[in-house]
């Protein structure tokens, strides 16, 4: 018999299982573990969605690629109550030997602080899940990385987990070569009130990717910052004081006040702007992360046979199956 075959998610190979070189320590770390910190055991947020599997099952391929402990390491999938139920099926299947956990991300808490942006991805509830890690995750996470699923690892995760946060919350590449005033809408800067929140800070904000961070939890929880991003958010409900989505409340909060990283872990704007989603190059300097931030993405360049230069570094960690029309059952 000959069906057709149409699938609700993309079936992906499965993934070569990846196991830790003998200088790695030996070490397990469970969920039922809550208060306790296990320091050997390296810990990555992703969100999961329909739209943007594909991107992160290759996020997830490069990163145990490259890692000299890869059994050492710990994903925390955050995704909606919709479809959760698919997509683990969908990592178990890709990853039978990958430990990860799954959290169901409320959508309500921020429906009604989201405001249209310039691109309809960046309104998505789930955009805004990285601002809730720290009550998602249990609290023996002290630290997390926070990877977008538009993005490749081509170095090993634990150069970008052992770096040294000191007295920061947040650690991030910052480019203090953009315009940082662009971020924001004229009304934020002609309102005495909004534009003083930048007084005080340890240095001249600069502006961050927040595709890319490496978060201390227990500092986080202690500062209660995922109320001081909400608070921006009902601000920006009521004066309209940017466009870009989650960015913006992160720029306003940590801005000035996080521990720098070399720019080798957020080669981002690969995708292009927020608008059109053209071709872009590298920026100067080695790399240690692609980031495909912007409008376009590899796989959908890819598919369309209209792919960009750099979309050929991130094709080989696709592991997306090509269906054919017909298959024989």
């Amino acid at each position: 018999m000959i069906r057709l075959c149409f699938a609700d998610l993309p079936s992906f190979r499965e993934a070569p299982a990846f196991r830790n070189g003998r200088e790695c320590p030996q070490t397990t770390w469970s969920s039922l573990d809550k208060e306790i910190h296990n320091p050997s055991i390296i810990h990555i947020a992703m969100t999961l969605d329909t739209a943007y599997l594909r991107g992160s099952v290759a996020g997830v391929f490069s990163v145990l690629h490259h890692a000299t402990c890869p059994e050492n390491i710990v994903f925390h999938f955050v995704t909606t109550h919709r479809h959760g139920a698919k997509l683990t099926r969908a990592i178990t299947s890709t990853f039978p030997y990958l430990n990860f956990h799954l959290y169901y991300f409320n959508t309500n808490l921020v429906k009604g602080k989201i405001s249209s942006s310039i691109r309809r991805a960046l309104d998505q509830p789930l955009n805004y899940a990285r601002m809730y890690l720290a009550d998602l995750l249990p609290a023996g996470v002290r630290r997390i990385i926070y990877f977008d699923s538009d993005l490749i690892v081509v170095d090993d995760v634990i150069n970008l987990w052992s770096i040294n946060l000191r007295s920061h919350v947040l650690g991030a590449p910052e480019y203090c070569h953009a315009n940082f005033t662009n971020y924001f809408t004229s009304k934020f800067w002609s309102n005495p009130a909004f534009s003083a929140s930048f007084k005080g800070r340890p240095r001249n904000p600069c502006y961050f990717n927040t595709g890319v961070m490496v978060i201390d939890l227990w500092k986080w929880r202690e500062g209660k910052y995922t109320e001081k991003l909400e608070n921006w958010m009902r601000i920006q409900k009521r004066y309209r004081i940017y466009e870009l989505g989650s960015l913006p409340p992160f720029l306003l909060v940590f801005a000035g006040d996080v521990e720098g990283m070399e720019h080798r872990w957020n080669q981002h704007g690969l995708g292009g702007d927020n608008l059109e989603g053209l071709c872009r190059a590298l920026h100067p300097g080695p790399v240690s992360l692609l980031h495909w931030s912007g409008k376009g993405k590899p796989w959908l360049r890819i598919d369309s046979k209209r792919p960009c230069p750099l979309d050929s570094l991130w094709a080989p960690y696709d592991l997306f199956r090509h269906p054919s029309l017909f298959s024989n059952s």
